[in-house]
């Protein structure tokens, strides 16, 4: 069995912001297994935010960048422990020019990110650098990119949170900012139903029995119930079937339909600081 910390118990706490009770619990039966404890909680009904382990960064400058041709978009994260350094000019200056380079040099991982040129030493290499200059840890947290024939990139105000969208057509300003303001507000977990990770369905329906089973239904009942949660997922989590947030009458999938029926988004990325 393994040791329960005070300091895993507030960590699980401030992953999903259950009670401190319930995360030691969560965790004594996941044998201190943070994922399995999160759905520990979520099996007792219990509402868990959409936070994970391997986001802790709290503070820095979050960017996100389009590609001069129009056709790439990323986003990287300037992780730091204060908020004060995190609103400092060069802090976010430099951010912004890790996050050019990402867009001209085109790095796959984090950490082809990392082993890219700055000046005569590497990012990685200068981003250890600002440790002992600013006196804290800095660290180079998050990269990812994404390509299609136009993409748009939204940065909410602070730095704090990112998003961006590629489509397979050019849209107008308008349309552009619409999608990243979706993604922005409403964090689905992909474009549609069918890009939905199995794993996922099937954690879902997992909890979704035993939450049924346990309020009394019988298995079949229980089956049925299941598979409904799962609907209202696909249509609260998937971009495409989410109420349109300036027009809840619509879905997303209808909302592009009306501005261009070819236009499909194929892919996004979105990420926040301490989720």
């Amino acid at each position: 069995m393994a040791e329960i910390k005070a300091a895993d118990v507030a960590k699980l706490r401030q992953m999903t912001g259950a009670g401190m009770m319930d995360c030691k619990v969560a965790l004594t039966e996941a044998n201190g297994d943070f994922d399995a404890a999160v759905d520990v909680l979520r099996k007792k009904g219990q509402k868990v935010a959409g936070k994970r382990a391997d986001r802790e960064a709290t503070e820095g400058a979050v960017i996100a960048k389009v590609s001069a041709d129009g056709k790439q978009a990323a986003i990287i994260c300037l992780a730091c422990e204060t908020d004060f350094v995190a609103k400092n000019a060069d802090f976010i200056k430099f951010a912004e020019h890790i996050a050019d380079l990402a867009i001209t040099q085109k790095p796959e991982t984090l950490e082809d990110l990392k082993a890219l040129k700055y000046d005569n030493i590497t990012i990685g290499e200068e981003v250890m650098n600002k440790n002992g200059v600013i006196g804290e840890k800095v660290e180079l947290s998050y990269y990812q990119f994404i390509k299609g024939d136009f993409a748009v990139a939204y940065i909410h105000p602070g730095n704090r949170l990112a998003s961006v969208a590629a489509f397979n057509k050019p849209v107008d300003a308008q349309t552009g900012k619409d999608v990243v303001m979706q993604i922005t507000a409403m964090s689905p977990v992909s474009i549609d139903q069918s890009d939905v990770p199995q794993s996922v369905i099937d954690k879902e329906i997992e909890i979704g029995t035993e939450l049924a089973i346990q309020e009394g239904k019988a298995p079949e009942m229980a089956a049925k119930i299941a598979q409904g949660k799962l609907s209202k997922f696909f249509k609260e989590s998937t971009l495409m079937n989410q109420q349109f947030i300036k027009d809840s009458k619509v879905s997303v999938a209808e909302y592009l339909k009306s501005v261009d029926k070819d236009v499909k988004v194929l892919a996004f990325k979105r990420f926040a600081l301490g989720e």
